[in-house]
């Protein structure tokens, strides 16, 4: 099981970045996916995903109306667009994985993480 984060970077206040997920060894159908981010001094904090069984998407307050999470199957890839970045948007930003395997009970695995720098 892998996952690897893509697209993170450097980005003015009020800009745009994509950041992509790409996940082996599992289909995302079998999973719920999520992304979290932690800030030097902060707790950890869910951004957004797939925290529940009926699929809906979540997210947090503070990004709600400016991120959008999304997944394409056929790429086994999961993506989050982050507009009207603020500098408090920066952080470090990890996939994470609840993985339901054909035989046992489901697991977690994350990503190594993406840095996101808002900065002018």
């Amino acid at each position: 099981v892998q996952l690897v984060e893509s697209g993170g970077g450097l980005v003015q206040p009020g800009g745009s970045l994509r950041l992509s997920c790409a996940a082996s060894g599992f289909t995302l159908s079998s999973s719920r996916m999520r992304w979290h981010r932690k800030a030097p001094g902060k707790e950890r904090e869910l951004v957004a995903g797939i925290i529940r069984a009926d699929g809906s998407t979540v997210y947090s307050d503070s990004v709600k109306g400016r991120f959008t999470f999304s997944r394409d199957n056929a790429k086994n890839t999961v993506y989050l667009q982050m507009n009207s970045l603020k500098p408090e948007d920066t952080a470090v930003y990890y996939c994470v994985a609840l993985i339901f395997p054909t035989w046992g009970g489901p697991y977690e695995h994350w990503g190594q993480g993406t840095q996101v720098t808002v900065s002018s």
